[in-house]
């Protein structure tokens, strides 16, 4: 996975705030959300009557990593994505792409951010009943005024890309869900955007249809590398499809970290119960637990691997297994006692959460 602390970054989150209520700046100065005692200051808030939808919330999401936002309902983890792309405005702190604060820019320079650097998808399609797939996918272009020709030729290409190539002429009524889906990616993607928010988006879907959504959206990324921002209240979908996470209770962050950093080293009693009944085996990978020694094997799995995955490998003889980086160099070794003492710990760590 993505998302190392040595990669360059996309998105900054510093100190942002959203306060609902009459005159909700008057608690921050200049518009400052950095202060030094946080719980005060909401607690401050809540008695005045306002509600702190997002409490001095900063994170940065790096370049081409799958940065998951989560948590239960009313946690503000879809009130924080509206405010990275400014659909609902801060009342404090920053918001920066590319080195610049998207909260200082201009009406118009926000709207051309949006059509040029952003892709948005929301648990809600919001295709146009009127318009066909094709009609759908390209009224983004048409939008920044592309050429018919132009867009028609890119609408197609995402169409295919998302594998709805021989349904450009249905209209949204004539698709499953999970079709309509695909048309409102397709339709994201359309505008080649370095930024991709998506809010819950196949939380409207039955299960079967999600995993399958699941897939496609992981295919995509393997095939595209965006930065993106994917929210959800379901911790297995965060698991399946993070490079990190970053876990959401009242309006603050409590936790950010990798799957196998929140599994297996939850930060308190609201982290653990998401993670007590998660597998292990599904979540450590080899990356998580190889040590730097380089072997001489020709036994090799990726740092991706999960245990689930590698297991057989040491049931079937095998002493240890190198372990090799997404660009395919040999980063380091695992051992069957590796594995058993990095599943003991974590059942450890669940025994005392």
């Amino acid at each position: 996975m993505t998302g190392t602390d040595d990669q360059e970054v996309k998105l900054t989150c510093r100190h942002v705030w959203k306060v609902y209520g009459p005159e909700a700046d008057r608690f921050f100065t200049a518009g400052n959300g950095d202060v030094a005692d946080t719980a005060g200051l909401v607690d401050t808030i809540n008695q005045s009557g306002h509600i702190g939808a997002a409490c001095d919330v900063s994170f940065d999401v790096h370049i081409g990593e799958i940065f998951v936002i989560m948590g239960l309902s009313g946690s503000g983890k879809s009130t924080i994505v509206r405010c990275l792309s400014r659909l609902v405005e801060p009342t404090a702190g920053e918001v920066i792409l590319d080195g610049e604060d998207l909260l200082q820019v201009s009406r118009d320079k926000l709207i051309d951010i949006r059509r040029h650097k952003m892709g948005m998808v929301f648990q809600n399609f919001g295709l146009l009943p009127h318009l066909s797939v094709l009609e759908n996918v390209a009224f983004p272009l048409q939008i920044q005024g592309i050429s018919k020709e132009e867009r028609r030729a890119r609408a197609m290409e995402m169409i295919d890309l998302v594998g709805l190539s021989g349904r450009e002429t249905s209209y949204p009524r004539q698709l499953s869900g999970g079709q309509q889906q695909r048309v409102g990616i397709a339709r994201s993607l359309c505008v080649e955007p370095e930024l991709w928010f998506l809010d819950e988006p196949f939380s409207a879907l039955d299960p079967l249809i999600r995993r399958q959504m699941q897939d496609e959206f992981l295919r995509l990324q393997q095939l595209l590398h965006k930065t993106i921002v994917f929210i959800t209240h379901d911790f297995l979908e965060a698991l399946r499809l993070a490079d990190r996470i970053a876990i959401m209770k009242d309006g603050r962050i409590v936790q950010i970290g990798t799957p196998a950093e929140v599994v297996m080293q939850p930060a308190d009693d609201y982290v653990s119960e998401f993670t007590q009944d998660v597998p292990r085996v599904k979540v450590i990978t080899a990356g998580d637990i190889a040590t730097s020694d380089v072997p001489q094997t020709d036994d090799v799995v990726d740092e991706h691997a999960t245990l689930e995955e590698i297991m057989p490998r040491f049931a079937g003889g095998a002493d240890v297994i190198a372990v090799k980086s997404g660009e395919g160099a040999i980063v380091g070794s695992i051992t069957a006692q590796k594995v058993l003492s990095a599943l003991a710990d974590s059942h450890a760590t669940g025994d005392a959460a």
